[in-house]
């Protein structure tokens, strides 16, 4: 007994120095990071260019809520916003412009390290500048786009990735033609860098990764609570509310099912509060599916779909990294399918038009 007992102690020391070496050295879900990115900057740039036309009534001078009162409530609640400082309509435009430009660079990973701050500053100027005006889906946007400016979210999928693999021989070049000194200068100076991108990226997706789980969780209990989700009534009243009727049709003929209402209540309170015990599992995979199908029944009979897009894409921290590769591996092979159909020799002398079948190289 005592020497089974023994390496006990030692395979904790293991443990605990894997871990230290993981938080420390590798960076963990860099494509989920990635599409992160992607999700928000797309979403925020649709959701610019959809008010667009209501753009001065929401944030600019024109708007009910004007600069003055904003900055009035920024004394109270310490926000700052860059849409008042300046009262003048170029400068609410050029603002606009600034910030459709920063989602599109945002998305695509153009110097996603400088452009992730900058987004980072939009979404919160815009958010404090009419704080009383949007449905919440903006307040999760706001959030994560705080936190991704911690994480190394241009790694892949990215202008940035595609910069780094065109350049890549070039400072391989340039780095042997230096001297040992520099180069040994150069060496420390990139591992501390790498270390210190690790232990921030690490950290801003677990704490993406808590955010969500907190979420979840918060919205499950406080339902408990209420009766209306206790005795599967809930979804009833909301499908009646001409607040959150964008096609009351749909609502109507969605709140004749009865059971189908009860069963969908309970199944929302089980699926939000057991969601944080299921991640380390298998069942988080249905548990993410029947979630993706909540959202969108949110998005279509609520009309909230700039909610359920955040709350879809901040799910998405909980896949693996080899889903997301699996994904970058079958796009090419699908898009080659229809040509592998197509058996037909090249012409004698001339090279095959069928492209190489080995695997891409995903970065």
């Amino acid at each position: 007994m005592e020497t089974e007992q023994a390496p006990a102690p030692r395979r904790v020391a293991e443990k605990t120095g894997a871990f230290l070496t993981v938080l420390t050295e590798r960076p963990v879900s860099l494509y989920a990071a990635a599409v992160l990115r992607i999700g928000y900057g797309f979403l925020y740039l649709v959701f610019l260019l959809r008010e667009f036309p209501h753009r001065d009534e929401i944030w600019g001078p024109g708007s009910p809520w004007t600069p003055e009162l904003a900055r009035q409530l920024f004394g109270q609640t310490g926000w700052l916003s860059i849409l008042t400082l300046s009262d003048s309509r170029p400068y609410f435009e050029t603002c606009y412009a600034l910030a459709v430009v920063t989602s599109a660079l945002f998305m695509l990973g153009w110097r996603t390290r400088a452009v992730s701050v900058l987004f980072a500053v939009v979404v919160a100027s815009f958010h404090a500048r009419a704080i009383f005006m949007t449905d919440g889906g903006d307040n999760l946007i706001l959030l994560m786009a705080l936190y991704l400016v911690f994480t190394a979210c241009g790694r892949h999928w990215s202008l940035d990735a595609r910069r780094t693999r065109l350049h890549g021989s070039t400072e391989k070049t340039a780095r042997s033609s230096a001297g040992p000194a520099a180069d040994g200068l150069r060496h420390q100076l990139g591992s501390s860098r790498r270390t210190l991108t690790a232990v921030l990226h690490n950290c801003g997706m677990f704490v993406i990764a808590a955010q969500v789980c907190f979420l979840y969780g918060s919205a499950g209990l406080y339902k408990v609570q209420g009766a209306s989700w206790g005795n599967g009534t809930a979804l009833h009243y909301v499908l009646n509310l001409d607040l959150f009727r964008p096609w009351p049709e749909l609502s109507l003929m969605v709140d004749e099912h009865d059971v189908l209402i009860a069963v969908a209540c309970y199944l929302t309170v089980l699926l939000q509060v057991a969601f944080p015990f299921v991640l380390f599992g298998r069942f988080k995979y249905p548990v993410l599916t029947m979630l993706f199908g909540m959202h969108l029944g949110i998005a279509v009979l609520m009309g909230l779909p700039l909610f359920s897009g955040a709350m879809i894409i901040a799910d998405a921290v909980f896949l693996p990294d080899r889903f997301y590769r699996s994904l970058g591996r079958l796009w090419p092979r699908a898009s080659r399918r229809p040509d592998a159909w197509k058996k037909v020799a090249p012409p004698s002398g001339e090279p095959a038009l069928v492209p190489s079948q080995s695997a891409p190289s995903i970065h």
